[in-house]
């Protein structure tokens, strides 16, 4: 789907959710010597990360590109699982990082390092407690139960780029969620759902994580990444059920993430078995 430029008319349409203002994100956010070149809105297109991935293998888009789009009608989760909300409902962007000189064996702890920027940058500036179900989704307390207000998408982009896409519902009221597992910051009390500050707030904390992990090389012990994702994954200390390809599951207790950003499962036989999140289908309550 081609993207529709974010000055279509339609952006009045719902007056609770205001359209974002790209002007104003450009100015607070593209700086001399920063990690962000260019940020793009569009009115609506099927995916940022298919968008992002392409204009990255056409030569049209350089590290710290930011592609953001008021609707997505194509939204993709892990194994291409559908992503879908109303315009301007929440926030669903994508950018482009070449990491460089970091190993590629690494490159598996990006979507990890962005949970915990989107964690970080969320809590900072929404007022809402967060906290990360490996390996790519965001939760919150709505009721004192645990829900789904966001998820992370990595995928290649040619020989040395990845594209990280983000979507987090912002203002999805009870009557539009997808599944009654889904949430919302402003469901879970948030101070502020304001769209441009939380976008702002999100990116900041990600080219501060993204900085220092390829200062360490990609090592995410000695950039203290490993220890802060630990300290807010949700399924760490839980019993859990690893569905994996072939029809085969482990169950266990989910004990650490490993170097390799890989969930380490104790099974009751004894055993540690690391799961890698490329190898598995669905990770559920044991």
């Amino acid at each position: 789907m081609t993207p529709r430029d974010a000055s279509d008319d339609s952006r009045w349409s719902d007056l609770d959710r205001p359209p974002l203002n790209a002007a104003a994100l450009r100015r607070g956010l593209v700086q001399e010597g920063g990690l962000w070149r260019d940020v793009e809105v569009v009115q609506s297109t099927g995916s940022t990360n298919s968008d992002l991935v392409a204009l990255a293998g056409a030569g049209k888009a350089a590290e710290g590109a930011v592609l953001v789009a008021e609707e997505q009608t194509a939204g993709r989760g892990r194994l291409d699982r559908q992503w879908t909300a109303p315009a301007r409902s929440g926030l669903f962007f994508s950018v482009l990082l070449t990491p460089g000189a970091v190993p590629v064996a690494r490159w598996g702890w990006l979507p990890l390092l962005t949970g915990v920027a989107v964690a970080t940058g969320l809590s900072r500036s929404a007022g809402v407690d967060t906290a990360l179900k490996w390996p790519n989704d965001l939760l919150v307390s709505i009721g004192g139960e645990e829900r789904k207000a966001g998820g992370i998408l990595a995928e290649r982009a040619g020989e040395d780029g990845v594209v990280v896409g983000v979507g987090i519902n912002v203002t999805l009221r009870e009557n539009e969620l997808p599944v009654p597992q889904a949430g919302s910051l402003a469901l879970a009390g948030a101070v502020s759902t304001d769209r441009d500050p939380l976008l702002r707030a999100m990116l900041r904390s990600l080219a501060d994580w993204y900085g220092r992990w390829r200062d360490a090389d990609g090592d995410p012990a000695a950039c203290g990444l490993q220890e802060t994702y630990a300290a807010g994954c949700a399924t760490l200390g839980r019993t859990v059920r690893a569905e994996l390809p072939g029809d085969r599951a482990i169950t266990g207790e989910a004990v650490a993430v490993d170097g390799d950003g890989r969930l380490v499962i104790a099974t009751e036989k004894g055993v540690q078995e690391p799961v890698g999140a490329g190898d598995i289908v669905h990770l559920r309550p044991a």
